[in-house]
C-alpha cells in the first residue's frame, strides 16, 4: 500500500528517532539511545530526517500578483484596519510577534498566529487543523469577529467597486471579484512563501562549511533526543498531529485552561483529540517568538526546554539547549524578495 506523503514522512521520523512523542500516549524512549556524534561531513540527503526545501510549482503570475495585493488589503476586514499581513508580517517571520494577535477594533485574539511561511507544506491549516487547504483557511480569519471581522458580500462589493481589482481579477481569473477568487489568489500567493537556501539545506546539499560546529552538534542532539520523531520532512514538522503533554500535564501545570487549549477536540469532538495540535514547522523558528499555540514561551531556549520536558520526558542541560537552538537557527531560510515586498491594491 502506498502511503500519502505526510504519512511517509511520519514513518521516516519514527525510523530515525524511534517513537518518542510520535503517537498519542506513546512512552517509547528508543530515541534516547541514539548515538550522539558530531557530524563533520554531510550525510546523503535521503539518510537525514529533515529534507531541503525547494520552491513549489508556481501558479500563473497574474493570480500570484492578485494574491499578494489581497494579502495586504485592509478592505477584507470589517472596519478596513486589518489585512492578512497584519498578523502575518512577512518581514517578521510571517507572524506578528505577539502571544495573541490584535484584530479589528483592537480586539484580542484567542490563539497565537502561526507563521504563514511554508504553510503550503503543512498537512492542514490552523493549530487545530480545521482547514484542509490554504484556500479553505482564508475563510477563517476573514470572518472571525476577533480577527478581520469581515463578511463576503461586503468584501465582494468593495472589490467590485475598485477598477484596479476588477481588471486584476479579470486578468487572473477571467471573472469579477468574488469570494472564491479571493481565496484562490491568496492561496496562490502563499504557495510562493517557501523559504529556501537555509544554511542547513546548503549543508544537506554538500556545503561542508554551511554549519558551525555548534550547529552540527545541536543537530545530533536534536536527533538523539527524539525531536525528529515529530519534526522531520521538508518542513521540519507540520505534517502530523500530536498531544501537547506526552510526558506531563502541560495544561494543568500552566493553569487557566481555555477553549483554544483543547486543540483538535474543538474540530472532531473526540476525547482522544483533546490537547492535540498540528505539530508546527521549525523552519524559521528563530523569527517566530513567542512560541506554542498560547504564546507562552517567550524565547527559543525556553521553548526547547518545555518541549524536552513535556514531549520527550527529558531535562536538557543549558549547554545542550544552547546547541539545539544554534541548530534551529540554521533552519532560517530566505523569503523570496518579490513575495516579501509589501503591496496594496493592484496598479
Amino acid at each position: 500500500m502506498k502511503l500519502p506523503p505526510a504519512r511517509r514522512l511520519f514513518w521516516l521520523g519514527v525510523a530515525v528517532a524511534g517513537s518518542v512523542g510520535c503517537t498519542q500516549g506513546s512512552r517509547d524512549t528508543q530515541a534516547s539511545r541514539a548515538t550522539s556524534r558530531l557530524v563533520d561531513e554531510p550525510q546523503a540527503i535521503s539518510a537525514e530526517p529533515i529534507l531541503p526545501l525547494e520552491p513549489l510549482p508556481a501558479d500563473p503570475k497574474p493570480l500570484v500578483e492578485l494574491g499578494r495585493s489581497l494579502f495586504h488589503e485592509t478592505a477584507l476586514s470589517g472596519d478596513g484596519s486589518v489585512a492578512c499581513a497584519t498578523c502575518h508580517d512577512l518581514a517578521k517571520g510571517g507572524q506578528d510577534g505577539r502571544a495573541l494577535s490584535l484584530g479589528v477594533g483592537g480586539k484580542l485574539g484567542e490563539i497565537n498566529a502561526p507563521t504563514v511561511l511554508n504553510a503550503a507544506l503543512n498537512i492542514a491549516q490552523f493549530w487545530d487543523g480545521r482547514a484542509k487547504t490554504l484556500e479553505d483557511q482564508v475563510d477563517g480569519p476573514v470572518q472571525h469577529p476577533l480577527e478581520m471581522g469581515g463578511d463576503w458580500q461586503t468584501i465582494e462589493g468593495k472589490l467590485g467597486e475598485n477598477p484596479q481589482y476588477r481588471a486584476a481579477f479579470q486578468s487572473a481569473l477571467g471573472a469579477a471579484p468574488s469570494r472564491a477568487g479571493v481565496k484562490l489568489a491568496i492561496a496562490a500567493f502563499e504557495r510562493t512563501l517557501i523559504t529556501v537556501d537555509a544554511p542547513f539545506d546548503r549543508w544537506l546539499k554538500g556545503d561542508k562549511k554551511a554549519l558551525s560546529a555548534d550547529q552540527k552538534a545541536g543537530y545530533e542532539l536534536f536527533k538523539a533526543a527524539g525531536c525528529v520523531a515529530c519534526h522531520q520532512g521538508q518542513n521540519a514538522g507540520g505534517n502530523m498531529y500530536q498531544r501537547f503533554g506526552v510526558f506531563g500535564n502541560y495544561f494543568q501545570d500552566r493553569g487557566k485552561i481555555t477553549k483554544a487549549d483543547y486543540g483538535r477536540f474543538n474540530v472532531t469532538h473526540a476525547e482522544a483529540d483533546r490537547h492535540v495540535f498540528r505539530v508546527p514547522s521549525l523552519r524559521n523558528v528563530e523569527l517566530t517568538a513567542p512560541y506554542f499555540h498560547d504564546g507562552s514561551a517567550e524565547t527559543l531556549p525556553k521553548a526547547v526546554q518545555v518541549m524536552a520536558r513535556y514531549q520527550l520526558g527529558k531535562s536538557l542541560s543549558d549547554d545542550q539547549i544552547s546547541k539545539i537552538v544554534e541548530f534551529l537557527k540554521s533552519l532560517t531560510g530566505r523569503t523570496p524578495a518579490a513575495a516579501a515586498a509589501a503591496n496594496g491594491a493592484p496598479t
